[in-house]
């Protein structure tokens, strides 16, 4: 039996969208703690059998102070639990817990889940971000990435040599649980899904000025949007509604539903690792309309599985829309049961979590 120390900043992505690794391990008889802020989701992982510690961190923003109290924290952490590997998720955990398990010789790994704000543009950050990498990053048993690009970025900088460097699929999709389904009856309407955080990088502003283009020119279209207020765009959406250019359901524990409702979904973003929404989508049989980035053009076979739209183009995005919107119901229900097959083949969860255990367990 192994101690494993996990280390991430968000209850509802671990439970999300690592449950079926996390279950795997205590299958195999490994005790699985869990250090992160609190929240809703912290009941569901001790109730699978994680033992829970409380790691408060703010996730965006550099701040020394409070970054130095973080990797001091999980130092005091490793010292108590004294895990036979630590496993960490997204930027901030990954630095602070890589370069903890470095001084305190423990194996680790480090999940790359996305390169985040800081590699996006050149300057001080930038730079910062990289070094703490190289520290973090230069004894880590394995470094996971979600996409190729963002696997030669960290080999370019030399963060990581390409032994060390392993791509999965993202976090692969339970298709057991996105069954597929076909499109939905609307009476004659088009309902486009986005689910995602309300921020300026997941390309709302371009959604919503083509959703208000597609709502002066169609009137039988409906925007769903899911999810919570990382910026403030509360009056922009708050003003979108009146004009009933958009519904707002805020966070979604179950998005299934919402998903069915669908006949395609959209996310314009400017950067991802892997976005699960789009292959949770695609595996229930919705066409797709993404940008043509790392971290989405992979869960798209363009023009066949859905479309795929140049990054912070709200022309281009508003144009694929009308494409979307002038095909019959059978062609949709051809483009999803196609993007299922894709994901089945290229994104199912147990093959995801085979690999990945695969890796940690290796000597």
């Amino acid at each position: 039996m192994k101690k494993i120390l996990i280390l991430t900043n968000l209850d509802s992505g671990l439970y999300k969208f690592r449950k079926e690794l996390i279950q795997e391990m205590i299958d195999q008889g490994d005790q699985v703690f869990i250090a992160l802020p609190d929240g809703p989701y912290i009941k569901s992982l001790t109730d699978m059998g994680c033992r829970f510690i409380d790691a408060d961190l703010d996730r965006r923003g550099i701040n020394p102070v409070r970054d130095f109290r973080l990797l001091r924290h999980y130092m005091k952490i490793v010292d108590e639990i004294r895990p036979d590997l630590l496993v960490t998720y997204t930027i901030k955990p990954n630095l602070y817990g890589g370069i903890a398990g470095r001084i305190k010789k423990v194996p680790y790994a480090m999940n790359v889940t996305g390169l985040g704000t800081a590699f996006q543009k050149d300057g001080l950050l930038k730079d910062l971000v990289v070094f703490l990498y190289r520290i973090a990053g230069k004894h880590a048993k394995t470094i996971f990435f979600e996409n190729e690009e963002n696997r030669q970025v960290f080999i370019d900088k030399k963060i990581v040599g390409e032994e060390k460097a392993c791509r999965l699929n993202g976090a692969g999709v339970n298709l057991e649980e996105f069954q597929f389904c076909g499109p939905p009856c609307h009476a004659g309407e088009t309902h486009f899904l986005f689910m995602g955080r309300i921020m300026k990088e997941k390309g709302v502003d371009e959604l919503f000025e083509a959703a208000e283009r597609i709502m002066e020119k169609y009137g039988d279209v409906v925007f769903d949007i899911l999810g919570t207020f990382e910026e403030d765009y509360r009056q922009r959406v708050e003003a979108l509604e009146d004009k009933g250019c958009i519904r707002y359901y805020g966070f979604q524990a179950d998005v299934r539903p919402f998903i069915r409702q669908a006949d395609c979904f959209v996310l314009p973003s400017y950067h991802e690792g892997m976005a699960n929404t789009l292959l949770e989508c695609a595996a229930m049989g919705r066409p797709l309309i993404t940008s043509d980035i790392p971290g989405c053009r992979e869960a798209v076979i363009d023009g066949e599985t859905g479309y795929l739209v140049r990054v912070k183009d709200s022309r281009d995005l508003y144009e694929k829309m009308e494409d979307f919107l002038r095909l019959s119901r059978d062609e949709r229900m051809h483009i999803g049961e196609k993007g299922r097959c894709h994901i089945e083949n290229a994104f199912d969860k147990k093959k995801v979590v085979e690999a990945t255990i695969s890796r940690l367990m290796a000597e």
